[in-house]
Parts: structure tokens; C-alpha cells; sequence
């Protein structure tokens, strides 16, 4: 088949390579002509384990193309994918601006019958409003489809070739037909499209983000308790996950959520529901304690030097900065917000992350008081203490003898709880973790 992707960021990327990896002929249209002319120059501009090598294969194979002709890239193409951001305004809901302008250009660029497909995170209601924008600018007939990714940063390109589930939000019969023939390759062995109207398929995307959102708050909450009551949080989450009506996926405590979904996600779920007269409380209360969490390894950084020397001039290695391991996204990572709480409390900082290191030095541009380190090791070089944000599987195992001899003091900050909290401290190491004795 033949398709277009509006939008080459994250979602647009994985979606046309992974179109094209089955065979079809696949066009992504973007408006940034910098980023066409790095893709067609071979530089993707995301990290994302397995993207570069199934985006050269299908470019080599002449079944994906890049451009910036968005008109070019609709016609002829029997589905359109629009793939564009849907950033968060103010007041949390989503902008749809992006999306709906989009729309409008394909609307210009119809010439037949066209299945065009929101593969954007929206709110309830945005098929609609897609189909009247291309209404507007069009008589040639099309339908409009909702069809959300469930796709995770580190491992996306799995997920897409061997999805667990496909939703489809669409009514029209015709339309039905050709997006189930688009991904007769992906369900051969068992059928995993889930048919619904537009409304539900728009919102089962968001619900499901806020479960796994109030699964990590929630234990996040539960590691808190266990502080104060001398139980150890990854005890219980192991005797929690055990049961198989809850099971141990999301149940990992840390230092919050980040990214750019459950963030972004939760928080126009949230307006959704305000606008429909309908407060969420309880993700209202996931919210918050996402927030808070990101506070925590400073609040117990600082606790612990308050019984010392105090805080201030005190140098902190940072490993990890990305919001979770195998992604160089800063979305709302975690360690952004440590970073500038450390700082703003008169520390240094040394950072390292084995692939956000450029993205984050973008974000935080050149200050005083922050150095950058290719190597793990060199950020710990004379610091007071060192801190894992981000659980790369680098991490897992570090040579904690080296780490010893490099610290001013054996101080550990394990913000994913992945160290033996034991072993560490028969090491010589004083060791907090997350609702960890």
C-alpha cells in the first residue's frame, strides 16, 4: 500500500519505518527542512534502539522516502498518518494546533478517496474536528480514523512490528476494510484489532498512560510509607506483583515519572475531564505525588548533610539523566528537576549519561557550577557523593571499588533502587535508597 506520515518525530518515525519494513511504500512529510535533510543524510534525529538500521534497510530498498512537499506526500496515498505533536498549553490541555494544521494540508493535497488516520495523542473530540478541517478544504471524499500508538521510548520498534494490541477508532466500513488489510502482517498469528468509534479509541490511549501513571505514583507513595515504617518497598512490591490480578509490571518505585507521554498525558486527561464537568481526583492525587517524587533524592541528600557539614560547595555526580534507560529523551525527566534543586542549593553538579548527554547540555546550556563527563567514572573524580537517576543496565553492576576510591566520601543516592543495599554497605558505602531500610 501506499501511505504518508505527517510528522517525523518520535511516534511519525517508528510508524513509517515499521509501514515500510512490511512492504508498503511509505512517504514522511515534516515542515522542518532541517530534520528531511539529516534523515535523507542517513542521521536520525532521535535515540532509539534498532530506528537507524530498519530506516536505512527501507530507504536503501526504495520503500521510504522523506520530504518537506506535504502535497507530494498525500497524493496517491491510500491512508495518511498525521503524527504531529500535541504539546501541553497552560493549563495542561493539549495543543491541537499542530495536528489541525496539518489536517488542513491534507485536506488541500486529497484528489481521491483517503483514509486519513490520527496517530497523535488527542483528546476526545479531535476526529471530529480533523474532519472538519479537512472538510473545509476539500470535496473529495475521505474518512477520518483514530488509531493511537501504545508505543514505549527504548523499545519501540518492538512494539510496533509485534503489537499486543491495535485500536481502531472508526465507523465507516470502508475505511475499516483498508486499515485492517494495512495490518493483516502484524496480527498473523492471533488478531489483536480492537474496533471501537473515535471517542473511545482517543480515550483509551490516555487511560491507559494513567494507570501506568498511578501505578508508579502509587508505589511511589507506598515507598514513602515504608520509610516511615521500616518495611522495604521492594519486598512488598514483589509479594504485591505476585498476585496475578495485579502483576509486577509499573510497580517499581523511583524518583517519578518523566517523558513524553505520561506526563503530558495525565495532565490533559485531567483538562478533558475538567472541561466535561468531571474532575479525575484520583489522577489529580497521581499528579501530585509524581511531582513531589522528583524531589525526593535531594530532600534525602540534604537531610543527610544537614547531620553533616552542611550542603552548600558539596560537588554531586549525576549518572542517568534521560527519563528512563535506552532514550535520550529530557521530557520531563526527573534529573532535570534534581539538577537545578542541587544547584539553586549552592552544590556542583558532574553529569553523565551514556546517550543524553548533548540533549541535556541543550537544556541546561553551559552554567556555572555543571561539567560534563563522557565516562561515568570521571563524574565521580572528587565528588562528595554519587547519584543514580536513570537505571542504564551499565549501572547495574559498577565497579564500586573504583566508585570508592574516587569519592571524597563513600555516599550513595539510589534513586532506582537497582544496588544491594546490603553488599553496598558491607563495602563501606552509606547507602539510601527508595523506601528502603
Amino acid at each position: 500500500m501506499k501511505l504518508a506520515v505527517i510528522g517525523t518525530g518520535y511516534v511519525g518515525l517508528v510508524t513509517g519505518a515499521g509501514f515500510a519494513d512490511m512492504g508498503n511504500d511509505v512517504t514522511c512529510a515534516d515542515i522542518d527542512e532541517a530534520k528531511i535533510a539529516a534523515l535523507r543524510a542517513g542521521r536520525i534525529p532521535i535515540h532509539e534502539p534498532g530506528l537507524d538500521n530498519i530506516v536505512a534497510y527501507n530507504v536503501s530498498e526504495e520503500r521510504l522516502s522523506f520530504t518537506t512537499d506535504i502535497a507530494a506526500a498525500v497524493q496517491g496515498a491510500e491512508v495518511v498518518f498525521i503524527a504531529v505533536g500535541t504539546p501541553p498549553g497552560e493549563d495542561g490541555s493539549a495543543d491541537l494546533s499542530h495536528v489541525l494544521a496539518a489536517a488542513a494540508a491534507v485536506g488541500r493535497a486529497l484528489r481521491d478517496y483517503t483514509v486519513v488516520v490520527n496517530k497523535s495523542t488527542v483528546p476526545v473530540g479531535t476526529a471530529e474536528r480533523v474532519r472538519r478541517a479537512i472538510a473545509a478544504e476539500t470535496k473529495v471524499p475521505f474518512t477520518v480514523a483514530s488509531n493511537p500508538e501504545f508505543l514505549k521510548e527504548g523499545d519501540a520498534i518492538n512494539d510496533f512490528m509485534k503489537p499486543d494490541r491495535i485500536v481502531i477508532g472508526c465507523d465507516d466500513p470502508r475505511a475499516r476494510d483498508v486499515l485492517r488489510r494495512l495490518y493483516e502482517p502484524f496480527t498473523r498469528t492471533s488478531d489483536r484489532i480492537i474496533y471501537m468509534d473515535t471517542a473511545s479509541a482517543e480515550l483509551t490511549k490516555y487511560a491507559s498512560n494513567a494507570m501506568l501513571a498511578t501505578r508508579i505514583s502509587f508505589m511511589n507513595d507506598i515507598a514513602r510509607l515504608c520509610e516511615r515504617l521500616g518495611a522495604d518497598v521492594e519486598l512488598v512490591r514483589k509479594g504485591m506483583g505476585a498476585d496475578p490480578r495485579i502483576g509486577p509490571k509499573f510497580l517499581v518505585p523511583g524518583t517519578g515519572y518523566g517523558g513524553s507521554c505520561f506526563p503530558k498525558d495525565v495532565k490533559a486527561l485531567m483538562a478533558t475531564a475538567r472541561e466535561a464537568g468531571h474532575g479525575l481526583e484520583l489522577l489529580e492525587a497521581v499528579h501530585r505525588v509524581n511531582e513531589r517524587q522528583k524531589q525526593i533524592l535531594v530532600d534525602k541528600l540534604l537531610g543527610h548533610y544537614q547531620e553533616a557539614s552542611g550542603a552548600k560547595g558539596r560537588r554531586i555526580a549525576i549518572w542517568g539523566l534521560a527519563f528512563k534507560p535506552g532514550t535520550d529523551d529530557m521530557r520531563e525527566a526527573p534529573a532535570l528537576v534534581i539538577i537545578e534543586r542541587l544547584l539553586a542549593a549552592g552544590m556542583t553538579v558532574a553529569l553523565h549519561d551514556p546517550v543524553a548527554l548533548e540533549v541535556a547540555r541543550k537544556l541546561l546550556g553551559e552554567r556555572a557550577g555543571v561539567s560534563w563527563h563522557q565516562h561515568p567514572y570521571d563524574a565521580c573524580a572528587g565528588a562528595d557523593a554519587l547519584v543514580l537517576v536513570t537505571e542504564w543496565h551499565q549501572f547495574r553492576r559498577p565497579n564500586f571499588g573504583r566508585i570508592k576510591s574516587l569519592l571524597k566520601a563513600p555516599l550513595l543516592f539510589d534513586g532506582r533502587n537497582v544496588w544491594d543495599p546490603g553488599q553496598v554497605r558491607a563495602l563501606g558505602f552509606t547507602y539510601y535508597g527508595i523506601g528502603r531500610p
